[in-house]
């Protein structure tokens, strides 16, 4: 049966009659990078390519400061999302050949200060000219004791975190894309946006955690994926305010657009979200502790599949797979896609409360 999610669905038909090594830990979709064990070793590398396109093309990233750090920050968040530390990168960069100096000094210097942020040698790399931009990386990670946290193995009962406030992703992009499409959206009502992959936090939250995925599509899409690989679902504490980026929550006043709907993508922070198990909080927060590092609580994982959240003083079942498709389906139409999302709200407010939650597990009760 195929993926009813169609970047799911479009990733397994490219995928499938492909060799994969015998080395490999993870299975498609599994893991945000892929998981290698070094023969005659315990350690495992961490391994992620990703590329700056559609950010390009859509005129999501225009800074070219903002472009270079994003080409190592999309790739180093994936290798965050699985507790690696940073080895090395190689660079991809595929420029016009009129590209003004100026805005390749800025490009490089952006590249430059994420690699010294996180802690990453560039080892090399590829070089192109044509038309249109294309900005990628490959990262190399290293997990010494062979033990990546994945984004299998949450179960009911489990406390779901995020690594730091969320919704300011979506609200970047719904501000940044609808301005660049209709001039909608004034520019006050963008939020400053340059995000930090949550690189030694993913090293402090892997001896604890039972799953971890990071929030790059958006905070929805990323439970929808963890909800389908292991069959759960989330239940989110409200107010949802407690849980958004103070910049994204004053987008949303500023816009009126609701609270929840920078939480559904098309574009995300790149915050992680990971389980805990209950027996494992205290260690888990300890740990945490000792690197100044606040993670936020924000619910908990359900036996029931789904994803729920707080309207009010009541809880409603979100079609996350329907949030999920809406951006394609949308064909980058930003005020189509805006407008699909408000008429699930107004089906979402005055709906039915969601049933109750179950945990599996009395004393993990919300």
């Amino acid at each position: 049966m195929s993926d009813p999610i169609l970047e799911n669905a479009f990733i397994e038909s490219l995928a499938r009659g492909l060799p994969r090594s015998p080395q490999q830990l993870n299975r498609l979709q599994e893991a945000d990078a892929e998981l290698v064990r070094i023969p005659g070793t315990t350690a495992v590398l961490a391994l992620k390519t990703d590329t700056l396109v559609e950010e390009i093309e859509t005129g999501l990233y225009r800074d070219p400061s903002l472009l270079g750090w994003m080409t190592v920050t999309v790739n180093a968040s994936d290798l965050a999302a699985v507790g690696a530390e940073p080895f090395g990168l190689l660079l991809n960069e595929t420029l016009p050949a009129s590209v003004d100096p100026s805005f390749v000094a800025q490009l490089q210097g952006g590249i430059a200060d994420a690699c010294a942020a996180y802690g990453f040698a560039v080892l090399g790399g590829d070089t192109n000219f044509s038309p249109h931009m294309q900005l990628g990386a490959f990262a190399v990670g290293l997990i010494p004791d062979g033990k990546p946290v994945t984004r299998m193995g949450a179960h009911a009962g489990d406390r779901l975190f995020a690594s730091g406030p969320l919704g300011i992703g979506g609200a970047f992009a719904l501000a940044t894309l609808q301005q660049g499409a209709d001039g909608a959206a004034p520019p006050g009502n963008r939020p400053p946006y340059r995000p930090l992959a949550r690189i030694r936090e993913g090293v402090a939250l892997r001896p604890h955690a039972s799953s971890c995925m990071d929030s790059s599509d958006g905070v929805l899409p990323t439970l929808d994926q963890l909800s389908r690989l292991n069959g759960i679902g989330f239940r989110l504490d409200g107010p949802l305010d407690a849980i958004l980026h103070p910049a994204a929550a004053a987008s949303a006043r500023a816009s009126g657009i609701p609270p929840w709907m920078y939480l559904a993508g098309p574009h995300g922070e790149f915050e992680l979200l990971f389980t805990v198990p209950p027996d494992r909080v205290a260690a888990f927060i300890a740990s945490a502790e000792t690197i100044d590092w606040r993670p936020l609580p924000i619910g908990v994982v359900t036996a029931e599949a789904g994803v729920t959240l707080p309207f009010g003083a009541e809880w409603r079942a979100v079609d996350t797979g329907k949030v999920r498709n809406l951006y394609p389906e949308s064909e980058g139409n930003v005020s189509k896609y805006v407008a699909g999302l408000l008429e699930m709200h107004a089906v979402l407010s005055r709906g039915p409360a969601a049933a109750a939650v179950d945990v599996d597990r009395p004393d993990a009760a919300p």
